[in-house]
C-alpha cells in the first residue's frame, strides 16, 4: 500500500510541499538549491515512511535514543556511507524539525554534533563525487539546516488549517 492510499499524499507531493516551505523559511538567495532539495527530500521521506517500514530505509525514527542504540553503540557499519548518511539524516530531522519535542529528553546539541559528524564520515567513506560534495556541504551547514527545519516546524504548528485544506477547526481539537 502506498502513502497516497493512506495519507492522500504521495512522495512527490510531500517533496514539493517541503521544498516550497523550506524555501520560504530559508529565503530565496540564502539556501543552495541542491541542499534545499536534499533537505526537502529527507523531510518528505520521513513524512511518507512508516516507523515499521521493512522495505524502505531508513524507517521513520522514534527518538534520539534510537540513534544512540542503532548508530552509536553498534559500530559495525561505521564505514558504510549509506548507513552514515541515514544516521545523519535522522539526527537532522530529530534535532531540527522535531527539536522542540526532543529537547525535553535529550541533549539536542550533542546529537546535532553527532549528525554533522555522520555526514562528514559519509563524505569520507563515499565513492560518488557528487554525493561526497553533498555530504560535505551537509556536514558544514548542519546547524543552518537544523535551524531552518525547526523554524518550518514551528510555522506549520502555527497553521493548523494547512493540513485540513482551510476547513474550520473542529471544536475540542487543537
Amino acid at each position: 500500500m502506498d502513502t497516497r492510499q493512506l495519507l492522500g499524499v504521495d512522495h512527490r507531493q510531500a517533496l514539493q510541499f517541503f521544498f516550497e516551505k523550506l524555501r520560504d523559511v530559508s529565503g530565496p538567495d540564502q539556501a543552495p538549491q541542491a541542499e534545499l532539495l536534499y533537505n526537502a527530500s529527507i523531510l518528505a521521506h520521513f513524512a511518507t515512511t512508516s516507523r515499521h517500514a521493512f522495505t524502505t530505509f531508513p524507517a521513520a525514527p522514534v527518538g534520539l535514543d534510537e540513534v544512540l542504540d542503532v548508530f552509536v553503540l553498534d559500530r559495525s557499519e561505521h564505514a558504510d556511507p549509506d548507513i552514515l548518511e541515514a544516521a545523519a539524516s535522522i539526527c537532522l530531522v530529530l534535532t531540527g524539525f522535531f527539536a522542540d519535542q526532543q529537547r525535553h529528553r535529550h541533549n539536542v546539541d550533542w546529537f546535532a554534533s553527532l549528525g554533522a559528524g555522520f555526514y562528514d564520515r559519509a563524505a569520507h567513506h563515499g565513492r560518488d563525487v557528487a554525493r561526497i560534495r553533498m555530504m560535505e556541504a551537509m556536514a558544514d551547514h548542519f546547524d543552518y539546516w537544523r535551524g531552518r527545519q525547526r523554524r518550518l516546524a514551528r510555522e506549520l504548528r502555527d497553521e493548523p488549517r494547512l493540513l485540513f485544506g482551510g476547513l474550520p477547526p473542529v471544536p475540542g481539537i487543537h
